[in-house]
């Protein structure tokens, strides 16, 4: 062996000596590292999840209260029954408050948008659906075009043409949409007709106006199983009524913007 195969020998021990290590040692620590790299940046994204999602669950519980007795309220709007008493109570409240007298209301039992329809291809199954969700309606409620229970009224109002103007305004703000929020101080309806005839006295008339009211369908509710203390614990939905009582007068609420 002469000095430059020496030499060749030499420096390929030392090339085997710097590369051994880094293919045994060094090289697999860098995957390594690598994996771990990927690893802690996920753990970082699941743990930057969780504490958005905890800050939004924090945030819906400090909200609650404040979304439940929204939602209550808002069932003065549209009930779950049809809570005549507090109709009765809103009228006559707005009609003193506008001066005129509230001589009378007819429930027009029957004479409603009518009940749901099913048509000949629906089967037997449709009219059996339909013919329960009138079942659980109150008495002469019926089921309008859009789905909703609704009950049809006259009221009967007597006093001067500026002061049934004004009662008529305040009819109409029982419920208010603007700006994306909606103000609830009342039961919704739809006036249907207005008629005005000569009153007892000049310069009084009489107003006999028809209206519509709704109901939420039975088979939905307000609150889906909500109580003050919390959500429902299950999908499982129960129909409760919200409705204020008759004996206290209609709260005004604003609710959330409409999405």
């Amino acid at each position: 062996m002469n000095r430059r195969d020496r030499i060749v020998i030499v420096v390929l021990c030392l090339a085997a000596a710097i590369v051994a290590p880094w293919i045994l040692v060094v090289q697999p620590k860098r995957d390594q590292a690598a994996r771990l790299q990927s690893q802690i940046s996920a753990a970082q994204s699941e743990l930057s999840s969780a504490r958005a999602q905890l800050a939004a669950g924090n945030a819906a519980r400090r909200a609650f209260a404040s979304s439940y007795t929204t939602l209550v309220r808002l069932g003065e709007a549209v009930p779950t029954d049809d809570d005549t008493p507090s109709l009765i109570y809103q009228l006559s409240a707005a009609a003193r408050a506008a001066r005129v007298d509230f001589e009378g209301l007819t429930f027009n039992a029957g004479q409603g948008g009518g009940s749901a329809s099913t048509t000949s291809s629906a089967g037997s199954s449709s009219a059996t659906s339909g013919s329960s969700a009138t079942s659980t309606l109150p008495p002469g409620a019926t089921v309008g075009p859009a789905g909703f229970p609704v009950e049809p009224f006259t009221f009967t109002f007597s006093g001067n043409f500026f002061h049934l103007a004004d009662f008529l305004g305040r009819l109409q703000r029982f419920v208010v949409a603007s700006n994306r929020k909606l103000s609830v101080s009342g039961r919704l309806m739809t006036l249907n007709s207005i008629t005005l005839a000569g009153g007892s006295s000049f310069p009084n008339i009489t107003a006999t106006i028809s209206a519509t009211t709704y109901l939420l369908p039975a088979s939905q509710g307000l609150l889906a199983g909500a109580t003050p203390a919390g959500p429902a614990p299950s999908t499982t939905q129960t129909v409760s009524n919200p409705s204020p009582t008759s004996s206290a007068p209609p709260a005004v609420v604003t609710a959330p913007p409409l999405r």
